[in-house]
């Protein structure tokens, strides 16, 4: 960690709670004190660290809540995605370790079993919580343990079709399991107070449930049909009152909705569910605000859901000044040019309008995008039938949540040979977001796909011409990465020229060396070029552009012409170097045994959080980490060519010390 520190103001009761367990000895008079506090201390971490906010400020109530009135750690309890875990971190034995969130060595901005017993469950992308503690509920069951699950999944990550099979699968299994229903967008809830309480409150009483529980017992001497409807009507009844009717069907006991902000309205309810001892799953529908009690954080658009380091009185957020566009601004404004001229294309995201650079093409052409919400599933098959129509749909994804839409990739997109644009943003290392966000496995999980075309460009000029490229391709899918953060900072022109499908391009020609590389790693290639020529080593630097199809012509020139041949890509393994690989065995090139051929690609091991700058260096896919293997390929041994050259000779593994 660095040598910041927080700015602590006074927290006596926060100070006294080192774990739940000390939470659950205080008076509950106090509990909304605490609360206070822990929003504070929430802000104060935040705004030296940087990482999601809002989520977190909104759930500070239920939080407290939650360990106050449930055992954890015997009682579990996960949260869906865990954006809003920080005050639960702050809880549960990490508050000293907050201002090394998300840095290397740090916390982690998710949950995560390895860092604490009271996070059972690791998640970075939505919608897990609920199978996940089905299966966990289960587990106990099988057991013999008295044990309570309860899941916290937000209303955005309800968007996604993996909750409802879970809550299906529950619901018919009648399993002991807790759901709270965080609603922080009023998207689901109708209007919430002292009347809503009550209801909540009664429907989760014990005195209710059993002049229910007699009730059922009166129904069942009626005849089948009359019982059944009388069941119906109860339950629809419950639904109009509470608007709970469609958690009811799946076959959830359902009770809601209420102010997740109020203590007094939250723990007699949780108390009641608590002690159900019933066997049918429960959902109970909290209504937060999301950014709760930091003025700037409410009024922003965003509700401060992700963060860098930021002025505690202002909330103005200290952010870096680029010396470029970030690629993604340089995709959206691309995309942007060619919808004026085409009015066949069309944008979808799920739920990363700002993140994918759509927010943009929005305020341009608000009919032609489609945020679907967190259902990168349907976004892909969605994007097939607009394809199938004769539309040209670019489909933008984050890598790492792309892959939730695998199938839907192989059946509905490249069986039908149904030209879908994929475009994936923060392709490769991410920096602060760590393992769960890496955008490295693309390449090797789209690569195996017939007809899939892969670009990926070297800076902006070439994504503005990949664009085009994408735009007009109609013969079958597509797709083009790009990495996070800021490009490189060349020209790029104001529209974008259609390249030739698997042609790439030599950037500087030597005589000894061959490098060829695939999307971001060019500039250091060229760096790397630079120093081995420094040595007198001429180096051939090329730009593959594609990785399928391969430009067969130039890779197989390169293995003619050179003594040492390396590929490099920020991907993992079976990615683009097993294109090249594949090609240099099946013609032959490798079978003598005088082109010196190695593959850089990212370890086959878990990247954790760490800047992106630090996870490419511990890949050895920087500048010095490709002149290091060039050199030792040469006969120099590694270590004495970074002495010579004056570069480091160890990497950080990039791994928690956990």
């Amino acid at each position: 960690m660095s040598d910041r520190t927080v700015h602590r103001s006074p927290k006596p009761l926060l100070d006294r709670v080192r774990e739940p367990a000390d939470l659950r000895q205080l008076p509950r008079e106090q509990l909304a004190q605490l609360a206070e506090e822990l929003r504070r201390e929430t802000i104060e971490v935040v705004s030296l660290t940087g990482g999601h906010l809002g989520a977190g400020l909104g759930v500070v109530e239920l939080t407290v809540a939650l360990h106050y009135v449930f055992d954890t750690p015997h009682d579990r309890l996960i949260w869906d995605v865990g954006h809003q875990a920080y005050p639960h971190k702050i809880l549960t034995g990490r508050r000293h370790l907050m201002p090394t969130l998300r840095q290397e060595g740090g916390l982690s901005g998710f949950t995560r079993r390895s860092e604490s017993p009271y996070d059972p469950f690791g998640a970075g992308h939505s919608s897990t919580s609920i199978s996940a503690g089905l299966g966990m509920a289960e587990a106990a069951r099988h057991q013999g343990i008295d044990r309570r699950v309860i899941c916290v999944i937000g209303d955005g990550a309800m968007s996604a079709g993996m909750a409802y099979e879970a809550m299906n699968n529950a619901g018919a299994m009648r399993t002991r399991l807790v759901v709270i229903l965080n609603d922080n967008d009023m998207s689901i809830a109708p209007a919430v107070g002292a009347m809503s309480a009550y209801l909540s409150r009664v429907v989760s009483s014990s005195t209710f449930r059993s002049l229910r529980d007699a009730a059922k017992q009166f129904t069942r001497r009626l005849p089948r049909s009359l019982r059944e409807a009388a069941e119906r009507a109860e339950e629809y009844a419950r639904g109009l009152v509470t608007g709970g009717t469609l958690f009811e069907e799946l076959g959830f006991y359902y009770i809601g909705p209420i102010d997740g902000h109020n203590l007094d309205h939250l723990l007699p309810v949780l108390e009641n569910v608590r002690d159900y001892p019933g066997d049918k799953p429960v959902l109970v529908h909290v209504v937060t605000r999301k950014g709760k009690g930091y003025p700037p954080a409410e009024a922003a658009a965003d509700k401060y859901h992700g963060v860098v380091r930021f002025d505690l009185a202002t909330g103005r957020q200290f952010k870096a000044r680029a010396n470029a566009p970030s690629w993604t601004a340089v995709f959206a404004e691309a995309l942007i040019e060619e919808a004026r001229h085409d009015p066949r294309i069309l944008a979808i995201t799920a739920a990363m309008p700002s993140g994918t650079g759509l927010d943009r093409f929005a305020r341009v052409f608000p009919e032609r995008t489609y945020d679907v919400g967190i259902a990168e599933q349907h976004a892909v098959t969605f994007a097939a039938g607009l394809a199938a129509e004769g539309m040209r749909p670019f489909c933008c994804i984050y890598s790492t949540f792309l892959q939730r839409a695998y199938d839907q990739i192989v059946h509905d997109v490249v069986l039908q040979r149904l030209p879908v644009r994929f475009v994936l943003d923060r392709a490769g290392f991410v920096g602060a977001d760590g393992a769960t966000h890496q955008g490295l496995y693309d390449l090797a999980y789209l690569g195996t796909l017939p007809g899939m075309v892969l670009m990926a460009p070297a800076d902006e000029a070439e994504l503005v011409h990949m664009v085009a490229t994408a735009a007009a391709y109609d013969e079958g899918p597509i797709a083009l990465r790009y990495p996070r953060g800021a490009a490189v900072g060349v020209a790029r022109p104001a529209r974008g020229q259609r390249l030739e499908i698997g042609r790439g391009r030599v950037v500087r020609e030597g005589e000894r060396v061959a490098i060829l590389s695939y999307g971001s790693r060019l500039g250091d290639a060229l760096k790397a070029a630079d120093t081995l020529a420094g040595r007198g080593i001429g180096v051939t630097v090329a730009d593959a552009r594609f990785a399928k199809p391969l430009d067969r012509e130039l890779v197989l020139r390169l293995a003619r012409e050179h003594e040492v041949m390396v590929t490099v890509e920020e991907g993992s393994i079976g990615g683009f170097a097993a294109q090249v690989q594949a090609l240099l065995l099946e013609s032959g090139v490798l079978d003598h045994g005088r082109l010196r051929f190695r593959s850089l690609h990212v370890p086959d091991r878990i990247f954790e959080h760490a800047s992106q700058q630090a996870q490419l260096a511990a890949a050895g896919l920087d500048a010095a980490g490709i002149t290091r293997r060039i050199l030792a390929l040469l006969g120099l041994p590694a270590e004495v060519a970074a002495e010579e050259e004056g570069l480091p000779t160890q990497t950080s593994t990039g791994s928690s010390p956990r």
